[in-house]
């Protein structure tokens, strides 16, 4: 069968795919110059103007570049927003969404969050830039806090870090319409493939895509994602005025490894619930805290805005700083290191790394003891994960039982 006009008919048209598809996908089979299946990297910092003052899409890449533009509408696709704004660094992401605030606009921030961010909000509180109230938004009563204290931006980091608490997003998400504030949502510990919350009702989400997204600890990264144009546009601007820009190289590589983030979101998980057995199951551990668990505070809500558990876990060992000491000196396969979400496991312990830069007072205040260790659950074998945190765990047992003697 032809056309009148001789040529083939087109094919129907295929049903939309899923995000899974598109995300492996994203760029495939755009290059028009040599045909690549894979999207080449544009490394120019600059590009022709046709004549003064007329220029095409891209002028200059910190303002915008192609390879950067593919990374973003693939996150912006994961997360279901209109678009995305890519960064040099989570920390850079979250710098250019409370650009957004005012010197009079209160920020009401979780008590238990990054510890970077922790220090970003507060120095800049002091500077004058913003207002900044910490709370306790796992905690129902804040929401009523939060009606007195009107804050002009409500940020969520849920799970938290280190404590994995668990926020109701939807719930903070219709306060925020309420009062007339925006909702940020910190996605980085679940990534979209286990959590969105745009469809929850946030107006912002923002990512530190050195973790999941890029998966291989190879890159630093960030973006903001954006559930309407409005938001978009005036975080672009931002982004660009004060040279937050994310590199074209580091945009690559994050579309390189989202392509498996879907397959290594599931390996993590697994991995994950076999290691939150084997730590609840241990006499040393005191605490476990991971939202699969049942008895964990935020499990019903985490089971309600979450399609995954994820697969940082916290723990507490008896014994403090001495027990710490004792179990890292006796893990192999998990490596003592910041960061998260590579397929590598790492072993962080919050009070001398990732939570440093808080003062003594707001690491008490938000939970944070010398014994607590934070785990990033990687792709390795399982068994032999399972089989060396026995280990470290039995070292510390040992450990404690000679220290009491």
């Amino acid at each position: 069968m032809s056309t009148l006009n001789g040529s083939s008919p087109r094919p129907p048209s295929a049903p939309r795919a899923s995000t899974v598809t598109r995300t492996v996908r994203a760029g495939i089979g755009v290059d028009t110059t040599h045909r690549a299946v894979m999207p080449p990297i544009h490394l120019s910092t600059n590009y022709l103007f046709e004549s003064p003052g007329v220029y095409g899409k891209y002028d200059y890449t910190r303002t915008a570049n192609p390879t950067r533009d593919l990374a973003a509408d693939a996150i912006a696709e994961l997360e279901g927003g209109c678009g995305a704004s890519v960064t040099s660094s989570g920390m850079s992401a979250i710098v250019a969404a409370t650009r957004l605030l005012s010197s009079d606009d209160l920020l009401l921030a979780p008590r238990d969050c990054y510890g970077g961010s922790y220090r970003l909000f507060r120095h800049e509180a002091d500077k004058g830039a913003y207002r900044v109230e910490f709370v306790d938004p796992w905690d129902p009563a804040t929401r009523d806090l939060a009606r007195e204290l009107r804050p002009r931006m409500i940020w969520i980091e849920t799970p938290s870090n280190p404590h994995l608490r668990i926020t109701d997003i939807a719930a903070w998400a219709a306060l925020a319409g309420e009062i007339g504030a925006i909702c940020v949502a910190d996605n980085t510990f679940l990534s979209p493939v286990n959590q969105r919350p745009l469809e929850h009702g946030a107006d912002l989400v923002v990512h530190s895509t050195t973790k999941f997204l890029n998966g291989h600890s190879d890159i630093v990264g960030g973006a903001v994602v954006a559930a309407d144009e409005d938001l978009l546009e005036e975080v672009a601007w931002w982004t660009n005025a004060m040279g937050l820009s994310g590199s074209p190289f580091d945009a690559y590589l994050t579309l390189r490894g989202m392509r498996t983030l879907h397959a290594r979101s599931r390996v993590h998980e697994e991995n994950a619930l076999r290691v939150v057995d084997v730590l609840a199951a241990s006499d040393v551990v005191t605490r476990v805290n991971h939202p699969s668990l049942p008895t964990h505070p935020g499990h019903e809500i985490a089971r309600r805005q979450q399609t995954g558990w994820g697969s940082l876990v916290s723990f507490e060992l008896r014994g403090g700083r001495a027990a710490v000491e004792a179990f890292v000196d006796g893990i192999t396969h998990f490596a003592l290191a910041e960061s998260l979400g590579g397929v590598e496991s790492l072993v962080t312990h919050p009070w001398t790394m990732t939570h440093a830069s808080m003062d003594e007072p707001a690491r008490v205040a938000a939970g944070i003891g010398q014994g607590l260790l934070r785990l990033s659950v990687g792709i390795e074998a399982a068994e032999d994960l399972v089989a060396d945190l026995e280990r470290a765990l039995q070292r510390t047992e040992e450990a404690a039982s000679v220290a009491a003697l």
